[in-house]
């Protein structure tokens, strides 16, 4: 997968800024969990190094981007940053305090083991922090997703291998929303034309090129029409919400 799809909003693309302010909110309320040890599952590019890493006693990240990876290593010589795929993780057990993996296990398509693998690396009592997409409110297939989840959904998975799990969410304040509802009035103008419910029916890979092009051409689009909201949204127009059904994001604490 390019680094630069639209599944992975960049810090350096304009029309990505409201998406970008989003992923970057996951790790700044993440900070009063951060403790001891830490291990980030999928760091991508490093949207959160700089806030986290500091904060642990010692930090690592994983990520199957190799060269985003070695990126990272030359950017931040002090932490240690591994390539591979996962699950399995190639960490013995109890090795974490405190783990972090923000919009990845929509990717992974064994999602148990996933979690049991986090349980596994997770020194006792400590903390594991996941965030996910909300699918109540998404606003169309995303074919780089292998399945999104509801808060219920992501709860009783947790359940199956932690022993407290705690809902909350990421959500927006009326600056985002309005961004989100002008998102949803585009993508619907799009989706309409999909009569034979295409996006649902065809396998993923066949839709990530159309994806892409039609959500980069949709970015540009709401930029060109309201540039000053979509540049003037930051991290702080989001918020560590309680549970609800209106979250953009799932924010899931697991402690082991």
């Amino acid at each position: 997968m390019s680094v630069y799809t639209t599944e992975i909003a960049s810090d350096q693309i304009v029309s990505d800024n409201p998406i970008h302010q989003r992923l970057l909110k996951a790790y700044l309320v993440a900070k009063p969990f951060i403790s001891g040890s830490l291990l980030e599952m999928g760091c991508g590019e490093g949207r959160g190094v700089t806030e986290i890493a500091p904060l642990a006693k010692q930090y690592t990240a994983i990520d199957k981007i190799e060269t985003v990876i070695q990126k990272l290593k030359v950017r931040y010589p002090a932490y240690r940053f591994e390539t591979g795929h996962f699950p399995p993780l190639p960490f013995p057990d109890n090795s974490f305090d405190t783990i972090v993996s923000f919009q990845v296990i929509e990717h992974i398509k064994n999602d148990r083991l996933f979690l049991n693998e986090i349980h596994r690396v997770l020194a006792p009592g400590g903390k594991a922090l996941i965030t996910t997409p909300n699918i109540r409110m998404t606003l169309s297939r995303n074919p780089w997703h292998i399945r999104e989840y509801t808060a219920d959904e992501l709860i009783t998975l947790g359940r199956q291998y932690f022993s407290h799990v705690e809902m909350k969410g990421i959500a927006g304040n009326e600056k985002v929303m309005e961004y989100h509802r002008r998102n949803k009035q585009s993508v619907e103008k799009i989706t309409k034309f999909d009569f034979f419910n295409l996006q649902y029916r065809l396998p993923a890979p066949l839709l990530r090129l159309p994806y892409d092009l039609l959500n980069r051409l949709n970015r540009n689009k709401l930029q060109k029409e309201a540039d000053q909201l979509v540049i003037s949204i930051t991290a702080d127009d989001y918020v560590l919400a309680e549970k609800s059904e209106d979250n953009l994001d799932l924010f899931c604490i697991l402690t082991k």
